[in-house]
């Protein structure tokens, strides 16, 4: 199981009138940590871009609230992945508040892309290369 962690402070602009996090922005935060868990394997979306020619589109996105995150509250976004991915990737967050208490779950579903052939591919080598000591 590989896991990251990474803080992210609730901007006014990303509250409603009660100075909760809107819920339309919790996907934004979904992907700061799948970019950050990537980023803190060595890879980068934008290596995986640029480099690899892939991308990888949202398949679906399910997500539950418990609690709100509120205007100013330093969020800790834990990005998990369970199992290895194969022509899917799947993130796990669990959301947690200030008090470390759990405010919101989510379960993310990406499928990878040659963005060449716009075709369905399996997980870059270097991407499943970079896991494996997590699954071991």
């Amino acid at each position: 199981m590989y896991s990251f962690s990474y803080h992210q402070r609730v901007r006014y602009a990303e509250t409603d009138k009660m100075g909760y996090l809107y819920y339309g922005h919790y996907a934004k935060y979904y992907e700061i940590g799948r970019v950050e868990a990537l980023r803190n394997l060595g890879l980068s979306y934008k290596s995986m871009e640029d480099e690899l020619g892939v991308m990888l589109p949202v398949l679906s996105l399910e997500s539950r609230f418990r609690l709100p995150a509120y205007y100013d509250e330093n969020v800790e976004i834990k990005t998990i992945l369970t199992t290895l991915p194969n022509k899917m990737i799947v993130f796990n967050h669990e959301l947690y508040n200030e008090a470390n208490k759990l405010i919101n779950t989510a379960e993310v579903k990406l499928f990878f892309v040659d963005m060449k052939s716009n075709k369905r591919i399996s997980c870059p080598q270097s991407l499943l290369e970079k896991l494996k000591p997590y699954f071991e």
